[in-house]
């Protein structure tokens, strides 16, 4: 049997590590790169690895662009902004088997527009555990340890995806779950938190989850979105394994809401210097993926009947803030239009 051949569109930071270390343990993969001093880089000195993966450098073939690949792929890894997925899978078509497999690897949940374009039995969902920072072009930094856990919309791509586990599991623990959906809507609540709220304030989580009116919002996103997950029978699984929604949610006494402001409270302590990748993109004066996690969360709650006002509205806010009507700043805790659903 021949290797996969493995191409990883995105050499942002997880991107670039992925890439990386397949190619460091001698898979086929080929990186598409859009900025050249990337791809230069790649094919000479290699990208250059620090943090949880170890420190190494490891060249990697790499082009600058989808339509420079030859041939088919057997396994398609978008890791590119949740925005910019749906152009780059239909790029890939021409590349692409019958057997061939793409997996989602954004932020939010993206399979379903995944699945629009390549079909369901090709598509893949994929929550990343990890952290990573893109220190500079062709410079990732893996800034925690975590796993890949991955799944197939069609149970017709399990067996395949046992080859695509064995390849991402060069990067880090790889497992495979029947209800991805249910693991990425987990993730995507704490990315809704984190990275709205950030990007309206400027602050990061540490010092967010210090303030009773930032932390009100974080709850009140959770509490919206869990309502959602009921109206679609959905059983969310524990963020991380720890974090449970349900539990956290639960009661409505003082002594319930006080539970609560603790337990996310002590979180931020333990990530306080986690800065939201919302505020990062609006800093780089780039759009955010804002409708891929609290969009979601009120597109889902509109066409449920589940009112989510303060997802809607954060949204609302973000999308000010990159046209430039909205300025970053703690004033936007107490938006008159957040505080009447708090």
């Amino acid at each position: 049997m021949s290797p996969a051949r493995i191409v990883v569109i995105g050499a942002g930071a997880i991107g670039g590590i992925t890439a990386a270390c397949m190619a460091e343990a001698g898979e086929d993969v080929t990186l598409v790169c859009k900025h050249e001093d990337t791809v230069a880089l790649c094919r000479t000195s290699g990208i250059h690895l620090t943090g949880y993966c170890g420190e190494k450098t490891v060249p990697v073939q790499a082009v600058r662009t989808i339509e420079e690949l030859s041939g088919t792929y057997d396994l398609c890894l978008i890791v590119t902004k949740a925005y910019d997925m749906p152009d780059c899978a239909r790029r890939m078509l021409p590349h692409l088997t019958d057997t061939s497999l793409v997996v989602s690897m954004q932020n939010g949940i993206c399979t379903d527009a995944l699945s629009s374009i390549v079909g369901k039995e090709r598509t893949v969902g994929c929550v990343i555990g990890f952290g990573a920072t893109l220190l500079s072009h062709g410079h990732m930094d893996m800034t925690s340890s975590g796993d890949f856990i991955i799944g197939p919309l069609d149970s017709a791509a399990s067996a395949s995806c046992e080859e695509l586990a064995r390849v991402l599991s060069h990067v880090t623990h790889t497992r495979i779950i029947d209800d991805i959906y249910a693991e990425l809507y987990s993730k995507m609540i704490v990315n809704a938190c984190i990275t709205s709220l950030g990007a309206i304030c400027g602050l990061l989580l540490g010092e967010m989850m210090n303030r009773r009116d930032a932390r009100r919002i974080f709850l009140a996103i959770i509490r919206e979105a869990v309502q959602v997950a009921d109206q679609m029978h959905l059983t969310i699984p524990p963020y991380g394994g720890k974090l449970n929604y349900h539990t956290l949610m639960k009661g409505h006494s003082p002594l319930d809401h006080a539970r609560r402001h603790l337990m996310i409270w002590i979180v931020g302590q333990k990530y306080k210097r986690l800065k939201s990748s919302s505020l990062q993109s609006l800093e780089r004066g780039q759009k955010t993926e804002v409708d891929s996690f609290n969009g979601y969360i009120a597109e889902r709650g509109q066409a449920l009947g589940v009112p989510c006002p303060v997802n809607a509205q954060l949204v609302e806010m973000v999308h000010e803030i990159e046209q430039g009507k909205r300025a970053i700043c703690l004033d936007n805790l107490h938006d008159p239009i957040l505080m009447k659903y708090l």
